[in-house]
């Protein structure tokens, strides 16, 4: 409830009171319906016959139950999903390490406020520019900039 935005609190409150009455209802039926009284209907009933036809036919009726074709798929994906989450986090840990390494080596440099130009190129190359390759402006291929 608490992700709800609060122009969409009021149609949540709604399902949600009409879920949780639906809930009630169906957890207030017994498991198994009560048995048909047969002999009571064909005293009750005039028609002879009609009653022994639908006892005949109410047995004789089975209610397919649907067959469960997607907790395979469900289970390849969330197997897939898990995989790929775990190669995601040894990925990330190389980076971390990664950028750790990063990390100390900026902080083991002198500050910026003491380098000199050799210390800046030799700390960050690519910030040399090759003045005898390249001697006009800027330095470096235009595409590289």
């Amino acid at each position: 409830a608490e992700r709800v935005p609060p122009n969409q609190r009021a149609m949540f409150n709604a399902l949600k009171t009409r879920s949780d009455a639906l809930s009630a209802r169906l957890a207030a039926l017994p498991e198994k319906p009560p048995a048909i009284d047969w002999a009571h209907y064909k005293a009750t009933v005039a028609k002879a016959g009609m009653v022994d036809e639908f006892q005949k036919k109410f047995s004789a009726l089975k209610v397919p139950e649907p067959v469960d074709t997607q907790t395979a798929k469900i289970d390849a994906q969330e197997q897939e999903a898990a995989k790929s989450t775990a190669e995601y986090v040894q990925a990330s840990k190389a980076r971390i390490a990664q950028y750790e390494q990063q990390l100390q080596k900026l902080r083991s440099m002198i500050p910026f406020e003491q380098m000199t130009f050799e210390d800046l190129h030799e700390a960050f190359p690519e910030t040399k520019l090759d003045k005898e390759k390249y001697p006009y402006w800027p330095h470096r291929p235009i595409a590289d900039l």
